[in-house]
């Protein structure tokens, strides 16, 4: 792959990639590790089709078949990188699904944030700065969260919606000071979901 190719992949970003590794948190049982393991089990979501699976690969039919059988044990970095992330993909579907069930309607989520924080009120503020912020998230923060990323939504899509809800949680104390403040946060160096 060259350069130019390398660089216009679309990148994920850092809250989504965050959502992901926080759902991948939930699974009551290890993914498969094994390439035999990980072919089998990606072939009973394909429906036993080789083709399919392949085609989401990005390799062979005879490839699939081989990883199947067992005659190759050891894939090359691209493809191995692409079973493990096709695998937690598919793992364990309802776990997800209940994490994600309570996390909109009871429990919320936390949320860790290390970021550039700048704030607007009436009144005066302190300056932003970087920080690093552990807090919870309600449910109602939450679902949008959840929905924004399920919808496709960008990394610039998700960061008014925690910049909101870390607002409401950890600055105005769910409304109880600092009325009228708004944090924004900018220059994301790592951010961190919780179920």
């Amino acid at each position: 792959m060259s350069d130019h190719e390398q660089q216009s992949a679309p990148r994920r970003g850092k809250a989504l990639d965050a959502l992901t590794r926080a759902e991948r948190k939930v699974f009551t049982r290890p993914a498969p590790k094994s390439a035999k393991a990980q072919v089998k089990f990606l072939l009973t979501r394909a429906k036993g089709s080789t083709k399919a699976l392949a085609e989401r690969l990005g390799v062979s039919r005879r490839t699939v078949e081989r990883y199947r059988a067992g005659t190759l044990t050891t894939p090359q970095k691209r493809l191995q990188a692409a079973l493990v992330e096709e695998t937690e993909s598919e793992w364990q579907p309802q776990v997800r699904a209940q994490a994600r069930e309570q996390a909109t309607t009871s429990s919320g989520m936390m949320v860790e944030v290390t970021a550039y924080f700048g704030f607007t009120c009436t009144g005066s503020s302190d300056d932003g700065r970087i920080r690093t912020i552990t807090t919870p998230i309600s449910p109602t923060y939450a679902r949008q969260i959840l929905e924004l990323q399920e919808s496709g939504a960008t990394e610039e899509d998700l960061h008014p919606i925690v910049a909101e809800a870390i607002t409401e949680s950890y600055f105005t104390e769910w409304g109880t000071r600092a009325d009228g403040l708004r944090a924004d946060f900018t220059h994301v160096q790592a951010i961190e979901f919780l179920f």
